[in-house]
C-alpha cells in the first residue's frame, strides 16, 4: 500500500509513484498570470469516459453554465456544464489523484469535477473570473481538454505577458490574447492567486466560440479551505478578533478582497483582519 503525502495545508495527496506523473512533461507557458501546460495529461480512454459520463448525466438533466456569459445579448449561450458531485468512479478519482500531486494541493480542497461541452456558437464568448463567488477564494483552476475541436475552441488569456500565439481568424474580437488550442489529453494548471495570497485578476481566462465541431472540457476549481467547510468553523468565537486597530479602515476600502491571504488568512496562516472582514 503506498503511502499518503503530507501538504503545507495539512491534507493529504497519494504518493507519485502510484501513477504515471511525469513532472518533466509540465511547462510554464506564462509567470503573469502563473499558467502551465501538461501535454497528455489524460489517456484518450480517460478522455473518453469522462466524455461517456457526462453525456449520460446530460441526457437525464441538463444544467446550464451559470460561469459563463454571452458576448452578445442576443446570443444563446451554448455551452453546457454537468457537475460530477460525490463521483465514486475509480478514473475520476485517479484524475483528482493526479492533479493534487501536480498541484500540490489536497483534493480535499478541491470543488467536484465538472464537465463543459461547447457547441458551435459564431458570435459568442464564454468568459471566467479569477474568483470564486461563494467567498472561499479559488487558488488553482485546472482545465483538461477531453476533445479535439475542428476549427475554434481555444483557451485565451487576455492579460497574459504572452501575446505572441491568438486565436485563428474569425474569432470574436474579446477572444484576443495568449492562446492554447484544445488538444486532446492536455491540461491547463492556473494560479487564481498570486504567491503572496492576493487575487491574481490577470488570471482570467475565456473559451473561444467553436466555430467547427465541438468541444468538450473538463474542470477543477481547487479552494484555499476544504470545500464545504464554512469560515465560522475554523475558528472559535473568542478567536474571532482584528490583530490591528486600522482594519475597519482597511476593510472598507476593500482590502479584504484585495488582499485576502493576509486580511483573512488561509488553513496555515492567521489573518490579521479576520473579524472585519467576517472571515470568522
Amino acid at each position: 500500500m503506498q503511502p499518503n503525502l503530507v501538504n503545507s495545508t495539512g491534507g493529504t495527496f497519494p504518493a507519485s509513484s502510484q501513477f504515471a506523473f511525469d513532472p518533466s512533461k509540465s511547462n510554464r507557458l506564462s509567470w503573469h498570470p502563473r499558467v502551465f501546460l501538461y501535454k497528455g495529461f489524460l489517456s484518450d480512454m480517460e478522455c473518453d469516459h469522462l466524455i461517456s459520463m457526462a453525456r449520460s448525466k446530460k441526457e437525464s438533466s441538463l444544467v446550464l453554465a451559470t460561469g459563463a456569459r454571452s458576448s452578445s445579448q442576443n446570443n444563446t449561450d451554448e455551452s453546457i456544464k454537468i457537475y460530477m458531485a460525490d463521483s465514486k468512479d475509480t478514473i475520476v478519482s485517479k484524475i483528482e489523484d493526479r492533479i493534487s500531486i501536480w498541484s500540490f494541493l489536497s483534493k480535499d480542497f478541491g470543488e467536484s469535477m465538472q464537465i463543459l461541452n461547447y457547441e458551435v456558437n459564431k458570435s459568442g464568448y464564454n468568459y471566467y473570473e479569477s474568483q470564486s463567488s461563494s467567498g472561499n477564494d479559488r487558488l488553482v483552476t485546472v482545465l483538461m481538454f477531453l476533445s479535439d475541436v475542428k476549427r475554434g475552441g481555444e483557451t485565451v488569456f487576455p492579460r497574459s505577458e504572452l501575446k505572441g500565439t491568438q486565436a485563428e481568424q474569425g474569432a470574436p474580437p474579446e477572444c484576443a490574447g495568449y492562446a492554447v488550442q484544445p488538444v486532446k489529453g492536455n491540461a491547463i494548471l492556473l494560479f487564481n492567486l498570486k504567491p503572496d495570497g492576493v487575487v491574481d485578476k490577470d488570471s482570467q481566462y475565456e473559451v473561444c466560440s467553436v466555430l467547427e465541431g465541438e468541444e468538450w472540457l473538463a474542470m477543477k476549481h481547487i479552494h484555499l479551505r476544504k470545500n464545504g467547510t464554512p469560515k465560522s468553523s475554523l475558528v472559535s468565537e473568542d478567536e474571532c478578533t482584528d490583530e490591528d486597530a486600522r482594519c475597519v479602515s482597511w476593510a472598507a476600502d476593500g482590502e479584504c478582497d484585495r488582499n485576502p491571504m493576509f486580511m483573512i488568512g488561509s488553513p496555515d496562516y492567521y489573518g490579521t483582519c479576520r473579524k472585519s472582514c467576517h472571515g470568522c
